[in-house]
């Protein structure tokens, strides 16, 4: 099951469930805000949450973070490269807004590893590194799923800024070229900030990003 819920605090923001339907034990993905509606949700759907994976360190992605895990107890993980925005309030952003954000006992978790439930080591995410968007991006995919949650580096007909700390415009290129296109045509894509699209309908799409990274 795949839960997507829109958050709005600070910006409009998509948050993932991703539960396990035989166990109801799952991931939260990306909870940018409003810890209180997601604990409702979780209570409501009597979900169990094991932990809270996080795309990358801005701070609409994080921000419901710290109170999710103290309240829960469970841990929070991301890309190696995380340390950087978590600890920074002006790499995630936070600091624009008077909010100095940051996050503490992070997981950081080594590039291509498995992340897989303790009530079913059956299901579970790949986490791939795409940098560009951020240093620390990552997209977490699911092959018997055919699903890919990917933050901010891919949208619906559109792809992530490069102009924050960071950020670098060949690397999310060549990020998106390799590590998203790369994935089966009818993988569904549910980003941060735009509607599911699919890699075949970007690649579509998006066809000047190939163009752009040759050049």
């Amino acid at each position: 099951m795949i839960l997507q819920v829109e958050v709005n605090e600070f910006l409009p923001t998509n948050s993932y469930f991703y539960i396990d339907d035989k166990t109801q034990h799952g991931f939260l993905i990306d909870p940018g805000a409003e810890a209180d509606k997601l604990l409702k949700i979780v209570d409501a759907k009597n979900f169990v949450i094991e932990k809270i994976l996080l795309t990358h360190g801005h701070f609409d992605h994080i921000g419901a973070a710290q109170e999710l895990q103290d309240k829960l107890k469970i841990p929070i993980c991301m890309q190696k490269n995380g340390k950087a925005y978590v600890e920074n309030t002006n790499w995630n952003l936070s600091a624009y807004f008077d909010l100095n954000m940051t996050l503490k006992n992070v997981t950081y978790l080594e590039d291509y590893s498995e992340i897989n439930l303790d009530a079913n080591k059956n299901f579970g995410l790949k986490i791939i590194p795409v940098a560009g968007h951020t240093t620390d991006g990552a997209i977490f995919y699911s092959e018997s799923d055919g699903v890919a949650f990917v933050g901010d580096t891919i949208f619906s007909g559109s792809i992530g800024r490069t102009d924050f700390p960071g950020g670098n415009a060949k690397e999310l290129y060549k990020s998106i070229v390799e590590k998203i296109f790369t994935l089966p045509p009818k993988t569904i894509l549910l980003s941060g900030h735009s509607d599911p699209t699919t890699v075949e309908n970007e690649k579509n799409n998006l066809g000047f990003i190939q163009s752009a990274l040759l050049s």
